[in-house]
């Protein structure tokens, strides 16, 4: 490769200053969200295993809300990031509306769902598998966690629209500050409910429960005193509520983008949560390992998701702006970015993550498996972040119906009925989870294709 190849990947130390202005303070969010989320795991972990295994499934079903909200607010996004590059106040108030509109239309569905089909859904989840834990003492701590987790779901969601659109619209540092204090809260509840300290009882996993839905309460009338305080600086705030009418055309367009976004999110969360029913199958002990996996992965993953979310924002400004060539040459240095931090983390994986699971108050095997299971996944990091910067890549441009293929029908189609027939097949988790992270490779080379062929290189707000 010519040297001038290799310029192509490389910005400026500006390019890169003014990247870790949006970025890092999403990262530090990010940080901080999962690092308080290792140590709830690791406190619940501490109760018992059925119960940490509980709380386990039933936020694997929590985040099929979870995602779908991200998908329904990032097709909206995707007009707020162009408007505010055209400097169109107004434009940015019609994608807060129906941003909050959709959201409160997706959690009385979720709410309903879940409140009707609770016991159904957890049960998938259930196998004795071949390192026996109880079943009935699972689904007991389950059903107890889930009753209260629900009502945390309306302050999520309304904190969400409200950050979301903060971000997209250059502000990054604040949401990061209301999350701080959200994470704050809930470590500080969950040592004092979980083990009952400071004369309260002690509530085991109902007191983790308890510390999400207040610390998702106080992240809500943080985030939103805040904009309303601040509305000088953000002039979108201003009469953002005064009515809930937006243009019938912008309507209709942002539908058409939002909804293969809420379709992918809603698919790939779903496909995830079957993939994890995949490895349930294998024992309760594999649950309780893929949970430990997850959250300490989900930490080491923080710096190139948080580059991928960066790409959405800076490369759909300048797209909004007009700049094409710009926008692509931004996309492919970020790429690159996002690729060598991945390395760099993937190397820290292999030498010490294994060592993390230790640090849990679980039976033997459960930490066995969750070691294994951090350093299989710290080997595809970074085909994981070539995947990651694809799609926010195409996300960029409104090619949402794009973004499904290469997402959740990749998820839905390969991954779910692969880990299947290798359950069927006989192969124990030990050769099954490898086999089927190696599919990280295929999307990586997919995205790479999708991107090179720029059909994502458009203005959507002219």
């Amino acid at each position: 490769m010519s040297n001038l190849n290799v310029r192509g990947f490389i910005g400026s130390k500006d390019f890169y200053r003014q990247t870790l202005a949006i970025a890092l303070p999403i990262m530090i969010q990010n940080f901080i969200t999962n690092f308080v989320s290792m140590l709830d795991n690791l406190m619940v972990g501490a109760v018992g295993t059925e119960q940490m295994s509980g709380v386990s499934i039933d936020n694997q079903l929590i985040f099929i809300f979870n995602l779908a909200l991200f998908g329904v607010l990032s097709g909206a996004g995707i007009f707020t990031a162009q408007y505010h590059g055209k400097e169109d106040t107004d434009g940015v108030r019609y994608t807060l509306r129906y941003k909050a509109i959709s959201a409160m239309l997706l959690f009385s569905v979720a709410v309903t769902v879940f409140a009707v089909f609770k016991e159904n859904l957890i049960s998938l989840y259930l196998h004795d598998g071949e390192m026996q834990g109880s079943v009935d003492l699972t689904m007991k701590f389950a059903k107890q966690y889930f009753n209260i987790i629900l009502l945390g779901l309306f302050p999520f969601a309304v904190s969400q629209v409200v950050a979301s659109t903060l971000r997209e619209t250059g502000e990054t540092v604040a949401p990061m500050v209301m999350g701080f204090v959200a994470v704050f809260t809930n470590c500080s509840l969950n040592y004092v409910l979980i083990f009952g300290k400071l004369g309260m009882p002690i509530l085991g996993i109902r007191g983790a429960a308890i510390a999400t839905v207040v610390s998702r309460y106080v992240e809500c009338i943080c985030i939103v005193i805040y904009a309303i305080v601040k509305r000088e600086r953000f002039p979108y705030i201003k009469g953002a509520f005064s009515s809930l009418r937006i243009p019938r055309k912008l309507t209709g367009t942002i539908t058409v983008k939002a909804l293969p976004l809420l379709m992918n999110e809603f698919f790939w969360s779903l496909g995830m949560s079957l993939l994890t029913m995949g490895y349930s199958m294998h024992g309760i002990n594999v649950v309780a390992g893929t949970s430990i996996s997850s959250t300490v992965m989900n930490l080491f993953n923080i710096a190139f998701l948080s580059l991928g979310s960066s790409i959405g924002i800076i490369v759909g400004k300048q797209l909004g702006a007009g700049k094409f060539e710009d926008a692509v040459d931004t996309n492919r240095k970020l790429t690159a970015f996002s690729f060598a931090v991945a390395v760099g983390i993937g190397i820290i994986v292999l030498l010490s993550g294994g060592a993390i699971p230790m640090l849990y108050r679980t039976n033997e095997a459960s930490k066995m498996y969750a070691s294994y299971f951090i350093r299989v996944s710290g080997c595809f990091l970074p085909f994981v972040s070539i995947s990651n910067a694809s799609y926010f890549t195409l996300r960029s441009g409104g090619k949402t119906w794009l973004t499904i293929l290469f997402d959740s029908v990749f998820v839905m189609c390969l991954w779910v009925p692969f880990v299947f027939i290798l359950y069927w097949a006989g192969l124990s988790i030990w050769i099954v989870y490898p086999l089927v992270q190696s599919l990280e490779i295929l999307k990586a080379l997919l995205g790479v294709f999708l991107v090179r062929k720029r059909v994502w290189v458009r203005n959507i707000v002219e």
